[in-house]
């Protein structure tokens, strides 16, 4: 049976977390997107274009979008590089910083309702293991979805 091998646990746990992740951001107008590109800026300061969307890992078309979105909103600010005007330099605004801390509030309510069943122990044993397997696969050449 399928329901007994860890890929096939991992990937439908994974895709449900995925939709909960996107409900929840979704009721305060957000893209998971948003969460990561402002831990980025918040992690790191201003950066490239380019530079923001290798740490992060988010398609260029996607990163655009999402920061078109963003900058509409008063979230990011862009910037052209003084050193090269054809680029962009990507700083987070302080209603930036505010939405970051409301969707880490939001990212704290998922984290709860998804592991849910687990105690502390549990949660903290579960998160070992699944970080000692995207390291080892990471290591392998496994590319990263974000290095957040």
């Amino acid at each position: 049976m399928e329901e007994d091998l860890p890929s096939w646990l991992l990937t439908q746990t994974a895709a449900h977390a995925s939709r909960m992740v996107g409900e929840r951001f979704i009721q305060v107008g957000a893209r998971g997107y948003h969460y990561r590109l402002l831990k980025a800026l918040l992690r790191w300061g201003p950066m490239s274009q380019a530079e923001l969307g290798r740490r992060t890992s988010i398609h260029l078309s996607d990163l655009v979008a999402a920061l078109n979105e963003m900058q509409k909103s008063g979230y990011i600010r862009r910037r052209p590089n003084p050193d090269d005007r054809r680029r962009n330099i990507i700083s987070i605004t302080d209603p930036g910083r505010e939405r970051y801390a409301q969707l880490s509030r939001q990212v704290q309510v998922i984290q709860e309702e998804l592991l849910e069943p687990l105690n502390q122990q549990e949660r903290d044993q579960l998160t070992d293991l699944l970080r000692k397997l995207y390291d080892h696969h990471l290591g392998q050449g496994f590319p990263p979805l974000s290095k957040m």
